[in-house]
């Protein structure tokens, strides 16, 4: 007789003292378990969370689970669709048409063109560190401000708006905020785009959004673009630039490694990248009955896929919860998979392998300025895990 299928009652809503790399005990117990968990979403619905590595690579794969918000199946109402723009909660055809405008903008070729200016941003913030000196907060001296300027020019965003528009974005990614604050981040957000897709239109400049104003996108359409790529080229990537130096910080011989062997940045990267998974979760739903793991899940049930246990299993992982930066099984879900797959991973990928080795160069004693436990996370409830501060200290 099988063994009864495990249940995980209620996701987590934090992590185990002490292991702030590691999935949630919950996940990873549930993991240990199989694959695959039923689960009640909050709303009371059924659900299923789905933990291993090769289910969660094969529902992203498989056009018979939908990425559009109103189908989702979570609460006890119903979700309104995605905004025009907003491909990201949304199937084909519509989500064709806002990504295939956008995929020539972000091929590896024009990152690499990019080098030189990501390199002068993060030389700029390094002087500035040193000018100022130890101690500091290595997140709003340098793992945010390196994304911010990127992703604000590529698409446009004078510079005398930046600091104000990344106050917006942080107030309604961090997870830790009212519904009421978070609305009107939002909705600041929302007008902000609005008045800078009419300026583009008006004046188009030398950046992404201007060459979309030459498209058949609405303005409606292009500030939800907007929107997305914002969110997204910022706050995933200055959390992995800031949880990934912490994360080196407490690996002193992978830190030493890579010190060691400057060339090894490229594997740094694609490590943290699978190690840390600060893009946690994602969700789909069954449009067709559909066989997964040997269990049927029924149409308009909605999974949750755990990106940080599948980047953590045993069974296609050698020793997942160890940082190993010569790691040769590679393959990580942390852009995800599928028609879905992060549009900016080349970006991002360039920033880090930039940033990390200038950093570790440019400041070879550097370590923590306060005590491990002490560095303040970002709570599960944040749609990206992270630190809120990560204070530092070098020897001048």
């Amino acid at each position: 007789m099988s063994e009864p299928l495990h249940t995980v009652t209620t996701l987590p809503t934090e992590r185990r003292p002490g292991c702030p790399f590691d999935p949630p005990s919950e996940l990873t117990d549930a993991r240990r378990h199989g694959p695959l968990s039923r689960y009640t979403h909050p709303g009371g619905m059924p659900g299923w969370v789905i933990t291993g590595y090769d289910l969660v690579r094969q529902v992203l794969a498989d056009p018979r689970f939908s990425s559009r918000k109103d189908l989702l199946n979570v609460v006890d109402f119903e979700l309104p669709p995605a905004p025009p723009g907003e491909f990201l909660l949304m199937d084909e055809p519509q989500h064709s048409r806002y990504r295939k405008p956008l995929v020539g903008k972000f091929t590896a070729r024009r990152m690499r063109l990019l080098t030189e200016r990501i390199q002068r941003i993060t030389t700029e913030c390094l002087d500035a560190m040193e000018e100022t000196g130890p101690p500091t907060d290595l997140v709003t001296a340098f793992a945010k401000p390196i994304p911010t300027i990127i992703i604000c020019e590529l698409l446009g965003v004078p510079y005398e708006d930046r600091s104000s528009f990344q106050e917006q974005i942080d107030t309604f990614m961090s997870g830790e905020v009212s519904d009421e604050e978070l609305i009107a981040a939002y909705g600041a957000t929302q007008d902000y785009l609005a008045r800078l897709v009419a300026a583009k239109r008006a004046n188009p400049t030398d950046d992404v959004l201007s060459e979309l104003t030459d498209s058949d996108l609405t303005d409606e359409e292009l500030r939800g673009i907007s929107l997305i790529l914002l969110a997204a080229g910022f706050d995933t990537t200055a959390n992995m630039l800031s949880l990934g130096t912490f994360a080196l910080l407490r690996n002193p011989a992978q830190l030493a490694a890579l010190r060691a062997d400057p060339a090894l940045v490229d594997q740094a990267v694609e490590e943290l990248l699978r190690y840390l998974s600060v893009a946690k979760t994602f969700m789909r739903t069954a449009l067709v009955d559909v066989e997964v793991g040997g269990q049927t899940i029924k149409a308009g049930t909605t999974v949750v896929l755990s990106y940080h246990t599948a980047n953590h299993d045993p069974e296609r992982f050698t020793d997942p919860h160890l940082l190993d930066l010569r790691r040769q099984d590679g393959g990580h879900l942390a852009f995800g998979h599928g028609i879905h797959l992060c549009l900016g991973h080349q970006l991002a990928r360039v920033e880090m392998r930039i940033a990390f080795s200038a950093l570790l160069g440019r400041f070879p004693t550097l370590r923590l300025a306060v005590p491990a436990e002490e560095v303040g996370l970002r709570p599960e409830t944040a749609d990206i895990y992270g630190v809120k501060s990560l204070p530092v200290t070098w020897d001048r």
